[in-house]
């Protein structure tokens, strides 16, 4: 990522504090004629003074990386992975990362050892959907005496996507063609014989969470029973009469992840978007960034 040059200082809110303080010693000293108020008012002042370009140099050697953001439901966390890299000689203090896109998250690391880094993760809400760009992330510091922050600014091109809100009617569309041979293939359903698990597909049902493995700390597991499927299912953004697009587009979403959840074999149709049935995680993604970058002409 692209740093700025120099890190630049700006006043706390303790440094409001301060000024009252030495102002205070100030006025006592004056009206009283203390030598012993004036040097402790000395005393202070200097050590706040001193404590300035320590507060610059504990950003120095301190660089930071963005990693990949996962893709997130609208109304859910965007997790933001990152890397803080000290590649200075000596131990950094009370650095703290902060997304000046998403309402100021802040997340902070203590101490950062000389050569070596520190992984932190920052979380924001997502409200729409469609591919965001993060900008900018600032790396701040407020060490050792907190009267005055340095920053240090760093640009980047890291991008994210959130996917429509899933909303509307759970239950798939009849709409199906029959494949050629009635084959047994692994689904949900209720009094259908256990399969197996697999990974929990976020965003759809708790229902058939395996809880029993996750109290043995184990990763969120979906229960899987044998189900004879009936065919493709075809999602059809035409076919739906809502008024709003952006219904339109949550309504698909929720049927993708109920088909998938549910193994059935699904197709998306878009304005200028057809994706062919299939099954699995890359044909899932495949449909939710489809839904996720839809843009409506005009005439719709």
């Amino acid at each position: 990522m692209k740093a700025g040059k120099f890190p630049l200082a700006y006043p706390t809110a303790g440094f409001g504090a301060l000024l009252f303080v030495l102002a205070a010693m100030w006025y006592a000293a004056s009206s009283q004629n203390s030598a012993a108020i004036y040097l402790l008012l000395f005393l202070l002042a200097s050590v706040f003074l001193v404590s300035i370009p320590n507060t610059l140099t504990n950003l120095a050697g301190v660089t930071l990386r963005v990693e990949s953001a996962k893709p997130s439901f609208a109304g859910d966390e965007v997790v933001l992975p990152v890397e803080i890299m000290n590649t200075s000689r000596a131990t950094r203090y009370g650095i703290e990362v902060v997304l000046p896109d998403a309402d100021k998250t802040r997340e902070r690391v203590d101490s950062i050892p000389r050569k070596s880094a520190a992984r932190l993760t920052l979380r924001f809400a997502s409200y729409h959907r469609g591919e965001h760009k993060i900008e900018n992330l600032d790396l701040t510091s407020c060490y050792p005496l907190g009267f005055v922050r340095a920053s240090k600014r760093f640009v980047s091109n890291q991008t994210y996507l959130v996917y429509p809100k899933p909303a509307g009617n759970s239950q798939l569309p009849t709409n199906h063609s029959r494949f050629a041979d009635n084959r047994v293939q692994q689904g949900i359903g209720h009094g259908d014989d256990f399969a197996g698990v697999r990974a929990y597909v976020p965003g759809e049902s708790q229902r058939h969470i395996d809880w029993k493995a996750v109290a043995r700390g184990q990763p969120l597991m979906t229960k899987e029973f044998a189900a004879e499927t009936k065919g493709a299912v075809s999602l059809d953004f035409f076919e739906l009469r809502f008024a709003n697009v952006e219904e339109k587009l949550s309504q698909l979403t929720l049927w993708v992840i109920e088909a998938e959840r549910a193994r059935q074999p699904y197709g998306l149709r878009l304005p200028g978007v057809k994706i062919s049935p299939a099954l699995g995680q890359m044909h899932f993604h495949s449909c939710l960034r489809a839904l996720s970058l839809f843009r409506p002409v005009e005439h719709e």
